[in-house]
């Protein structure tokens, strides 16, 4: 019995120590295990990033093949052969008669195309996009302008020439060619400034659906010999290539005033400008997809060449506008804005005789102003006699007015 009770006092001890031994050995395995979770994360890890530096290591090999391959020259088209070889016009001068790789379309090889070529056997290793010159990719293209023709006060007349010259010719070819006449090839615009002529422009081409390219005369003149008649040709081949597009030339009177016999070489090169810019009016379909439309303010100083039969040969006045043509314009710059009870718009155009349209959106503008400046949301009629005061006559009272209500 005694011996019975001491082997169990003995056996005790050892299940406790086993029960240690246990937990320890279970908890070194958890721990085991984390590691190699941990382990076959970093391994991922690594592959991964191994494939990324691989990846890098091969675009970096490609660029470095591509930056150590010879530079290619540009050339152009001079004339296509029979055989299938092609004269070209290299950069450094001399014309070359060479072969075009064959994985190049024939139908591509045009002839004034411009081509990359070989450095060493100048074989033509593909065709290049038309260059354009910074001032004519910069011009101002709009896609679809925003403009229509309720967005022009009065002009009603104006509005139905620009139709019958600009719009029908673009909607209604082929009631042009049923009837068997022409319309006229460019329109002139003329008026004081701020009188519309930009605005029936753009609300033409929105009727029309063209793009609208605008481009003052004066950008055309440029330093070098050349380049203003360079610069004109690249304007119509990118009108040619957005048809139906209206080409529209503000300040035509820049490059197109009346040739002298005495001329500075400056003056030439005007000159040169024009020239390129009748030839390109004479080149033009009068019923195809691009239209051109001038504006001055002095047409009284154009060269006689602009305003013959075929070039701008329909003339439209833009007048000032009249008292009904200046209540629809307030109606216009207003539409828009919260106007107080009371406004009498024939009262406003009656005060405003020998204004422009623009004169009278900056009046309008300078209206919403005062009601800003007072801390109102409502434009009265006492805002519209402060603008008309400052904007037509100037009054120091109204703009000391204005300063006191800053303070």
């Amino acid at each position: 019995m005694e011996e019975a009770v001491e082997s169990d006092k003995v056996e005790e001890p050892v299940a406790s120590i086993v029960a240690d031994r246990i937990q320890t050995l279970e908890a070194r395995n958890a721990q085991l295990l984390e590691e190699l979770r941990r382990a076959e994360s970093e391994r991922r890890f690594v592959e991964s990033e191994l494939i990324r530096l691989q990846k890098e290591i091969k675009r970096l090999r490609v660029e470095l093949d591509r930056l150590k391959t010879p530079p290619l020259i540009v050339g152009s088209i001079k004339d296509i052969l029979e055989d299938g070889r092609v004269v070209v016009r290299s950069t450094t001068g001399p014309d070359f008669i060479v072969y075009a790789a064959d994985f190049i379309e024939k139908k591509e090889l045009k002839i004034g195309s411009r081509v990359a070529l070989n450095k060493q056997s100048l074989s033509v290793i593909s065709i290049l996009p038309p260059s354009k010159d910074t001032l004519v990719a910069n011009a101002e293209v709009i896609e679809r302008p925003t403009v229509t023709y309720a967005d022009v006060g009065g002009l009603r007349e104006q509005i139905e020439e620009l139709k019958e010259t600009v719009e029908y010719p673009l909607t209604r070819p082929d009631d042009f060619r049923a009837v068997g006449i022409e319309p006229p090839r460019g329109i002139l615009l003329i008026g004081p400034p701020g009188t519309g002529k930009t605005l029936l422009a753009k609300a033409v081409a929105e009727r029309t659906k063209a793009t609208f390219i605008h481009i003052v005369g004066s950008e055309l003149v440029q330093k070098y010999i050349g380049e203003g008649s360079r610069i004109v040709r690249e304007l119509f081949e990118m009108a040619r290539e957005k048809a139906p597009a209206i080409v529209f030339i503000d300040e035509i009177d820049s490059i197109g005033a009346k040739r002298l016999e005495i001329a500075t070489s400056g003056d030439r090169e005007v000159q040169r400008t024009l020239m390129q810019l009748l030839a390109e009016l004479d080149g033009f379909d009068p019923i195809g997809d691009v239209k051109v439309i001038a504006a001055t303010n002095r047409v009284d100083i154009l060269d006689d060449a602009l305003l013959r039969p075929g070039r701008f040969d329909r003339i439209i006045e833009i007048p000032m506008p009249s008292k009904e043509s200046r209540e629809a314009i307030f109606r216009i710059h207003t539409r828009r804005m919260n106007l107080a009870d009371g406004i009498d718009f024939d009262s406003l155009a009656g005060r405003t005789e020998e204004t422009t349209g623009a004169d009278i959106k900056a009046i309008c503008m300078e209206a919403g102003m005062f009601a800003i400046r007072a801390e109102r949301r409502v434009v009265t009629l006492e805002d519209f006699d402060r603008a008309i005061a400052k904007i037509l006559v100037g009054d120091d009272d109204v703009e000391a007015h204005t300063g006191a209500m800053f303070a």
